[in-house]
């Protein structure tokens, strides 16, 4: 029987430039091939100890949410070896994100994804599924913005990660209603008309599992 080797892998997304991000490495198994962030899992380590060293240098891990997503351990997903790769996603604000480790390391758009080895593709879209649930019944969607943020950019978040148009009053008249964000002193110039937009904050004392997406439909 082979020997089984323990990793793990992450699917970071970020939010930068109006698309939403994920970081790949080279897997230098071939030209244009492409991997997700990780490595094996040391014999002294947890399996998060192990996810926290593969962000290390990447993102800020201070600012970045990280949350294990599920088991990947099919006996021929791997050709050759016997490889069980536990999956994590990451959320980073685009302010959390390092200088790249290397010149190859890049940020891609999802819709821009060049090829991935072995599962990893299948990786990056069971992640952006659980990421759009989250949506519907957590705060998941304020971990990709900086700490303050106009409910015009909060928004544009959730129809980003969505992939849909919300309705602006609506929006704005629910997430107000679920009280899980506040007012800050602060404004914003350059928004809309040029009048200064109100700056926000997601509560510290807010319920983590709130009905968010499901307030707009």
């Amino acid at each position: 029987m082979s020997e089984i080797t323990l990793d793990v892998r992450i699917v970071v997304f970020s939010l930068d430039e109006d698309t939403l991000q994920v970081l790949l490495l080279p897997c230098g198994e071939a030209p244009d091939c492409w991997t997700l962030p990780g490595g094996p899992v040391q014999v002294d380590e947890s399996l998060e100890e192990a996810a926290g060293r593969a962000l290390d240098n990447r993102v800020d891990r201070e600012q970045v949410y990280l949350e294990q997503l599920y088991t990947y351990g099919e006996p021929q997903r791997v050709p050759a070896r016997r490889l069980v790769s536990v999956s994590y996603f990451a959320l980073s604000p685009a302010n959390a994100r390092c200088a790249a480790r290397t010149e190859s390391e890049r940020w891609y758009p999802l819709e821009k994804v060049p090829g991935l080895v072995h599962d990893h593709a299948e990786i990056v879209k069971y992640a952006l599924r659980r990421l759009r649930y989250k949506l519907e019944y957590s705060a998941a969607g304020f971990q990709l913005l900086p700490d303050e943020f106009t409910l015009s950019e909060l928004q544009h978040t959730y129809e980003i990660v969505l992939g849909e148009k919300l309705d602006k009053r609506n929006f704005r008249r629910r997430i107000l209603q679920s009280n899980i964000i506040e007012e800050t002193n602060h404004l914003r110039t350059g928004e809309g008309q040029g009048r200064p937009a109100r700056l926000y904050r997601y509560r510290p004392d807010a319920v983590a599992e709130v009905k968010a997406r499901r307030l707009f439909p």
